[in-house]
């Protein structure tokens, strides 16, 4: 490529240092030529006319854009503030409206817990509440936060809304450990309340899969048991006190001896959501002595 063609493809460009100072020369200079001469009578005033006045023109515009966009960004600022405001109003209400609900699940709780009490008004009862339990999804055995301290010992009934729930295993002064009738270790002598049958109540983890647990050893000749019967505790039981619901037979079969029957209860007590207890603050074997 000769010198020429590479000259010509060359393009011509200015630094912008120095167009910006030209400019400014050229500003000064026009203003130089305003202060000084009249260039209203003046040939100059054509030039001015057209250099001027537009120049005066775009500076009046960029003025008034930035003026409308420093408001706008005043708005904008103020909306910002406001939003993180809400946002720290919203998240004092999610907190209250939490705050509420679960005040709410505790009434009710306490509620079925009373209405319990009365139901019960011949033992005396103590409140207590959950504070731990053994892992899984149901409570088979968990700790409550009352204990020697409160007056309760191992063996005393523990029960909740619906019925029996289990019996304290294990204490400390300021807890104890309560093992379900649900446990796969759980024996319990259950009546039939219809009949008067007496059968045994087993616990059993597998099936309170399916929401029931089962029973064994019930003797009814007569056939006189029927699907949703109640079972509560029996006099014979050595643990439990009587006449305390244990739940509804859900399910009966004859044994292969032809003798016995068994089948399936579905619990009274909800044992996949349980808060708060009655412990019932006399043993089998204290109100057998009393």
């Amino acid at each position: 490529m000769s010198p020429i063609a590479k000259r010509k493809r060359e393009k011509f460009s200015i630094p912008s240092k120095y167009l910006l100072l030209l400019l400014t020369f050229v500003c000064v200079l026009l203003m130089a030529v305003t202060f000084f001469t009249d260039y209203s009578a003046s040939p100059l005033n054509k030039l001015v006319g057209y250099v001027i006045v537009p120049f005066q023109n775009g500076v009046s515009r960029i003025g008034t854009w930035m003026s409308v966009r420093v408001d706008e960004l005043g708005e904008l600022r103020v909306v910002l503030e406001e939003n993180q405001r809400l946002k720290a109003q919203i998240d004092e209400l999610t907190v209250e409206n939490t705050q509420l609900q679960q005040d709410k699940y505790e009434l009710n709780n306490l509620r079925e817990l009373y209405k319990l009490d009365e139901q019960y008004s011949g033992y005396e009862k103590v409140g207590a509440r959950i504070i731990a339990r053994d892992g899984g999804n149901w409570f088979h055995s968990f700790t409550i936060n009352k204990g020697s301290d409160d007056g309760l010992t191992v063996d005393m009934n523990v029960i909740a809304s619906g019925g029996l729930v289990g019996r304290i295993v294990d204490i400390g002064a300021d807890w104890a450990k309560v093992t379900a009738i649900i446990n796969d270790n759980s024996n319990v002598s259950g009546m039939v309340l219809a009949s008067s049958d007496i059968l045994m109540v087993t616990g059993s983890l597998e099936l309170m899969e399916d929401g029931v647990i089962g029973f064994e050893q019930l003797i009814d000749s007569a056939g006189a048991v029927q699907i949703g019967d109640k079972v509560v505790t029996s006099n014979i039981s050595d643990k439990y006190l009587p006449s305390i619901l244990i739940g509804y037979i859900t399910e009966i079969n004859p044994d292969s001896n032809n003798i016995t029957k068994s089948g399936k209860i579905t619990p009274a007590v909800d044992f996949e959501h349980l808060g708060e207890v009655l412990v019932i603050t006399k043993t089998k074997q204290q109100i057998r002595n009393d």
